[in-house]
């Protein structure tokens, strides 16, 4: 290869493939962009000629794989799934051992596994990334988590780090200001390397669950807000506003403030009431609910935003039940401001919770899948960049700092000694919510999940004398060493039998 030719290589140019083309060229590295639809390439190519890296448009795969530099690294932004594969098998034929294909999209980590098994037996190194940030993101930095072999990630490394959302040393807040051609300047990037094959889509996969449980608790908030107190879209603005220069700061508190403040350019009502309430949903969420359900690991605030969604989406059906079950219409008579502070303290004791269930989920397939996941690192990386980045996240580094092995972040000092300090207040919401009628169910989750965490003993001795009962499952005792499995001869109940 020449010294003219491309540092990297990006296939694949919807909304996310050319930020992030933009982003890697506005860095100085010349790139090559392919997409199926050549039109589609030349007119991006030719939107973007003063970018401060070339930006090279190739009309055809192989032309595209022979321009870049050896080992060619070319980055995939397409469609999870078959559309992903279809690429990969495209370029394997075209490709020389020791070149490196990195999946940038929302991809399943058992694909990304399967990938990497694949590819590795030819000589190819494979990465599987996630990326978070959305469009902008995208373009000016966003969080990066990469997985796969440490070979292969040295080679992306330099690059990776140069296009990372930035955040400042010393307090973990994002670098703000750049522009197109003029990246941000110094900080920390918001990317490391997080461990083999899937690991990276997987950590991805569960800060896109926890995301989910973070929007749904700010809904729950707003709908309390506004029915029980009969706050304007105005007030909410103003509050949510303060709390984003308070402990709840981050970026999905600041874009609801942006949001509750919005008119509608059309009518020049408060833009959030004519959004049809019916959210939806690309998977993700639903993954990470599904993979805490496979290997036995409670997570579910998560579960529940993603049901929450589920529930939105019926939405001809819930205005036929609306006008048949009845609820309670009793008016709020306490202290709004009261109830504004014990709503904002419900809400953090909640993230809490979501967060130590996703956190506890990548403990788990750590063990599942062999890797070796720096959970501290991880909360550090998604500092900028990502859709959940927030102040809260250095409070989770500093967790693990304290001690590496945690089995759960509701045993750190910090988090222990918060909920704590707010657990009236978070019972006070979930209570006021269900004697009005209002539904909380993250809210409400995270509170049982705390609860029963805390329990020493729960009521599932009932259960497992159930199961013996009906299907001779077997049970264990509370005095006998754990392990040791006993059944009742049940037909007989009146001259029970105790066997081994």
């Amino acid at each position: 290869m020449s010294d003219a030719a491309s540092d990297i290589g990006l296939i694949g140019l919807a909304v996310m493939g050319q930020n992030l083309a933009l982003n890697i060229a506005d860095h100085g590295f010349k790139i090559s962009v392919y997409n199926r639809t050549t039109e589609k390439m030349t007119a991006f190519v030719a939107d973007h000629p003063d970018t401060p890296g070339d930006l090279v448009g190739q009309a055809s795969m192989s032309d595209f794989v022979q321009s870049l530099k050896s080992p060619r690294k070319i980055v995939i932004m397409v469609k999870a799934g078959a559309a992903t594969d279809a690429v990969i098998e495209g370029l394997v034929p075209l490709l020389d051992k020791g070149d490196i294909i990195v999946d940038g999209g929302n991809a399943n980590w058992n694909d990304t596994i399967r990938r990497e098994q694949d590819l590795n037996a030819k000589g190819i190194w494979f990465i599987g990334s996630g990326v978070s940030g959305g469009e902008e993101g995208a373009r000016f930095g966003p969080s990066l988590m990469p997985g796969g072999t440490p070979e292969a990630w040295q080679e992306l490394e330099p690059i990776w780090k140069a296009i990372a959302a930035k955040v400042d040393a010393e307090t973990g807040k994002p670098l703000e200001g750049a522009a197109p051609g003029k990246p941000v300047e110094g900080g920390v990037p918001c990317t490391a390397y997080i461990g083999e094959n899937g690991a990276g889509h997987y950590v991805k996969m569960v800060h896109n669950g926890i995301e989910y449980g973070d929007m749904q608790m700010i809904c729950e908030a707003y709908d309390l807000m506004k029915h029980l107190l009969g706050l304007s879209a105005g007030d909410m603005a103003a509050i949510f506003k303060q709390w984003d220069n308070g402990m709840l700061d981050s970026f999905l508190i600041e874009i609801t403030a942006e949001v509750l403040a919005q008119k509608d350019p059309e009518t020049g009502a408060d833009f959030v009431d004519v959004v049809l309430d019916t959210a939806g949903q690309k998977g993700t969420g639903k993954w990470t609910a599904i993979s805490a359900l496979d290997m036995g690991v409670p997570s579910p605030t998560i579960a529940e935003a993603v049901f929450a969604r589920c529930l939105s989406a019926i939405k001809e059906e819930r205005v036929a039940a609306a006008a048949i079950l009845p609820g309670p219409n009793t008016p709020f008579k306490g202290d709004k401001d009261a109830f504004v502070q014990a709503v904002h303290d419900a809400l953090y004791c909640s993230k809490i919770c979501s967060y130590a269930q996703g956190f506890q989920l990548m403990r788990a397939a750590q063990k599942e899948y062999g890797w070796d996941l720096n959970f501290g690192e991880i909360a550090q990386i998604w500092r900028g960049g990502c859709i959940i980045r927030a102040g809260f996240l250095q409070k989770i580094t500093e967790a693990y700092e304290r001690d590496a092995d945690l089995a759960n972040l509701l045993l750190d000092p910090y988090f222990k000694a918060t909920i704590e300090q707010f657990a009236s207040n978070w019972r006070e919401v979930v209570a006021t919510a269900a004697l009005h009628g209002v539904p909380v169910p993250t809210f409400a989750t995270s509170l049982s999940y705390f609860d029963a965490y805390r329990s020493a003993r729960l009521p599932q001795n009932l259960l497992q004398a159930q199961r013996d009962f009906f299907g001779a499952h077997t049970y264990e005792r509370t005095d006998k060493p754990r392990g040791e499995f006993f059944h009742i001869d049940w037909p007989d109940p009146a001259r029970p039998q105790i066997t081994a």
